[in-house]
């Protein structure tokens, strides 16, 4: 006799194996559980978690410090010796381990979702470990190597933070499904509790975190200043070379206030536009003076560096990725171009009616203008016939000879020094790095009659977040940018802002109460169904093509008197008994 053992009705389920799958390589149905996770790979969920939030914080760092990337390659080359683009690797691993570790992320919460145990492959966790790592040592040696750079980022955050917290209060929000089921179908209470009270302490804390957002631009619009002053720090050094006649001529096309240059003095006494210590980077000493090529270039006397090429290096490195944009005729101008003097800027800067800034680098002490060099550049100035009060003078040595010789020149610090000290030493002007004066310092200045320059503005953002806090002028490395901007990126006054703050609070509020409610009925109706009523249902609404029947076992065995009373059949995908 035939004894029939009863079918396993199997739905194909797609989505659940990539998803398990991928995340833990398990294909198969027999290798998924509902069971609880395990503490130990509780343990890893919390490693990937923290694995995101820092590669988060990580990458934010760098999409904002975009207005830096030109300064951390100069760092990068004086400590290796050879120029490269260091951000492109670095923002490339960036975003492939932030892009990996949030797809992991999204694995791991729709394994909540379904009510799936996490089991991480053991790939993946060598995966999360590397990004780890590597996220960490990266951090250690940006603060190592430039530290100050980490003040970008609350900077940023002062233009940022009111749409940063609308979108984590957004994502919060749809989290509340994932939250809402698991505490209502979760049987342990401790454990409902502590998801429930951490989740509602996040929220809670989104709720209220923009009564510490400050931002300048939350402002009236009536109280908006006129927009800082540009000047062209190094001329326009993302169109031509920097420190040449040609870059500057570029940053006075764009209408810029003024130019700013970094000053050395010659071997003969001449004052000379040149940033580095060295020649190697922005000329072709190698080719000329190989021999001389790592000399400080302060020991060349004035011949030798007129006779040295500053353009080609620009070609050939594109450090700014524009050559590729320039006509044939911009390509031969930039590739002639040749050291610029101190001079030869000022006269430019007087027929322009610009006014100039210059940083002076003192020579070493084997040279021969060690003791002089502040009245060689003062007698540069004075001889260029540029009008005093176009002149900005930074150097501190010797102020008040320089007070008495030239009474005219606009003296300013490059240091945050206080008023009283200002206000003595006659000192009207600031020129200061953008990250060393807050809004208050910024209120204060403008209180006392003290102009302000900031450095390096770049960046659309930090330009418009200066223009709301009231600096009066900006040194930049990109003017041709700023100069298309005709009014901050974003302004609102303090009752828009309000508005919208207890908007996005009530709408948030009302969602996440309806998910919680819906969830709540969604799984005690389920609990109203026994399994068996389920499955008969589930059975009955699936049609025959949607499911795979396994083939039906037979099994010979000997009964007596017909089918067996206690032993179940099936029939058209129903489970039967005989009394």
């Amino acid at each position: 006799m035939v004894k029939h053992q009863p079918l396993q009705v199997y739905e194909r389920q797609l989505c659940l194996s990539c998803l398990t799958g991928i995340y833990g390589c398990r294909w198969k149905r027999y290798q998924r559980s509902h069971d609880d996770t395990t503490k130990w790979e509780c343990l890893w969920t919390f490693i990937l978690l923290c694995t995101f939030s820092l590669l988060l914080v990580w990458f934010y760092f760098w999409w904002e410090a975009h207005n830096d990337y030109s300064e951390f390659n100069w760092f990068l080359y004086n400590r290796s010796g050879e120029w490269s683009d260091g951000t492109i690797p670095i923002l490339a691993t960036t975003a492939a381990g932030f892009t990996y570790i949030a797809f992991l992320m999204i694995l791991a919460l729709c394994h909540v979702a379904v009510g799936q145990q996490l089991n991480l492959h053991w790939l993946h966790k060598i995966g999360v470990t590397v990004a780890l790592l590597a996220t960490i040592i990266g951090v250690i040696s940006v603060t190592q190597m430039w530290g100050e750079e980490w003040d970008v980022v609350w900077i940023s955050l002062q233009a940022t933070g009111p749409f940063l917290q609308i979108g984590a209060l957004a994502t919060t929000t749809a989290l509340a499904w994932l939250v809402a089921g698991q505490v209502a179908r979760g049987e342990k209470t401790r454990f409902q509790m502590m998801v429930l009270l951490i989740y509602l302490s996040v929220l809670l804390t989104l709720y209220f975190i923009p009564l510490s957002i400050t931002s300048p631009c939350i402002m009236e619009r009536g109280s908006l200043k006129a927009a800082p002053a540009i000047i062209g720090h190094q001329g326009a050094p993302m169109l031509a070379p920097e420190n040449t006649l040609l870059s500057f001529n570029r940053a006075l096309q764009r209408n810029v206030s003024g130019l700013e240059a970094d000053v050395t003095i010659s071997l003969d006494g001449v004052p000379f536009l040149m940033r580095d210590r060295t020649l190697r980077r922005t000329t072709n000493v190698r080719s000329v003076f190989p021999e001389r090529q790592n000399e400080d270039a302060s020991l060349f006397n004035w011949t030798d560096l007129s006779s040295l090429n500053a353009g080609q290096w620009f070609l050939k490195d594109d450090p700014f990725w524009t050559v590729q944009y320039m006509s044939a005729s911009e390509r031969w101008s930039v590739g002639n171009q040749t050291v610029c003097s101190l001079e030869q800027m000022l006269k430019l800067a007087a027929k322009s009616k610009s006014s100039a800034v210059f940083t002076l680098r003192r020579p070493p002490p084997n040279h021969p203008h060690h003791l002089d060099w502040v009245n060689l550049t003062l007698d540069t100035v004075l001889r260029s016939g540029i009008p005093q009060r176009q002149v900005m003078w930074t150097v501190d040595s010797n102020r008040e000879m320089v007070r008495r010789v030239a009474p005219g020149l606009q003296q300013t610090s490059v240091q945050k020094l206080p008023l009283d000290t200002l206000h003595h030493t006659d000192i009207s002007r600031v020129l200061l790095r953008y990250n060393q004066a807050s809004v208050q310092d910024v209120r204060l200045y403008n209180e006392n009659n003290i102009s302000l320059t900031l450095y390096s503005v770049n960046a659309p953002w930090l330009y418009s977040l200066l223009w709301c806090s009231g600096v009066s002028s900006v040194s930049s490395e990109a003017p041709q940018v700023l100069r298309k901007m005709h009014y901050p990126l974003w302004l609102m006054t303090p009752d828009e802002y309000c508005l919208i703050w207890i908007s996005t609070d009530l709408i948030s509020f009302a969602v996440v109460l309806g998910i919680f409610i819906f969830q709540k009925w969604r799984m005690s109706g389920m609990r109203s169904y026994n399994p068996e009523q389920i499955m008969l249902s589930a059975a009955v609404r699936r049609s025959s093509r949607d499911v795979n029947i396994m083939k039906e076992k037979l099994i010979f065995s000997e009964v007596s008197n017909g089918v067996s009373s206690d032993e179940p059949y099936m029939e058209n995908g129903f489970n039967y008994y005989t009394n």
